[in-house]
């Protein structure tokens, strides 16, 4: 795919030379954001799902990292998102689900995250870690379990890229999802307004093509959806389905 081709479809390419607001600029104009999981793709044949989602209308690839004590999975590490990168045309949307995340922002940097996700329950001083992953040249993200209030994040809104609202129990794809999403992200959309931020807001855990819309209606940006692409009889109509919602 040609650098032209590459800039059309990643929204997030603009980031680099045009500012984080222009970025959201480019959002109100492009609609809502899709950003496949692929913890939940075929492990097997990582380079045709790259290619799948490098020719459909994905934006970002989410990339779910967990380290079997945060959550009760394993999933990927830094060699294995470099593998991903090498074929990846799209932003790497990255989300530590890991203790002790700090540790780790370098070298997911350097495996090429364009977006670094933190847990707020995993970062006893966040403003620190944010401010680290922005050092680093990433955007700064923060996530919140299904039983973090939104409000905990007032303080710090302005300085946060993006709030990727956890709507399903994190570890695990296939979840059913948490119907108190919807008015967490009113609230939290309401903070962002008032504190004239330029934050986006992420939802993480069971998006279907039957909940996506309200989600949008409430405030969502971006939209993680994994076993509802991956599983589905055509990824790339599926995809299509929820770009055009």
């Amino acid at each position: 795919m040609s650098q032209a081709n590459v800039e059309k479809h990643s929204p997030f390419s603009c980031i680099s030379f045009s500012g984080f607001n222009t970025f959201v600029q480019t959002i109100d104009l492009m609609k809502h954001l899709v950003a496949p999981s692929i913890l939940s793709s075929d492990f097997a044949n990582l380079q045709s799902e790259c290619d799948m989602l490098n020719n459909s209308d994905a934006d970002w690839y989410h990339v779910d990292v967990m380290d079997g004590v945060f959550v009760p999975n394993l999933t990927f590490g830094m060699p294995v998102i470099k593998a991903i990168k090498k074929h990846a045309t799209k932003p790497f949307d990255v989300h530590l689900m890991i203790v002790e995340p700090d540790k780790f922002i370098k070298d997911f940097a350097d495996a090429g995250a364009d977006i670094l996700t933190v847990h707020y329950e995993a970062c006893p001083h966040l403003h620190r870690s944010i401010q680290r992953i922005k050092a680093e040249g990433m955007k700064a993200g923060v996530a919140l379990n299904p039983h973090t209030n939104v409000q905990l994040l007032e303080d710090l809104i302005q300085d946060i890229d993006l709030v990727c609202l956890m709507s399903v129990n994190p570890g695990f794809g296939g979840q059913s999802f948490i119907e108190n999403t919807y008015t967490k992200i009113k609230t939290l959309k309401a903070m962002i307004q008032a504190k004239n931020a330029s934050t986006l807001i992420e939802i993480d855990g069971g998006v279907t093509s039957a909940n996506a819309r309200k989600l949008i209606d409430c405030g969502a940006d971006v939209l993680v959806a994994g076993s509802f692409v991956f599983k589905s009889p055509n990824p790339t109509e599926t995809i299509k389905e929820l770009k055009s919602l």
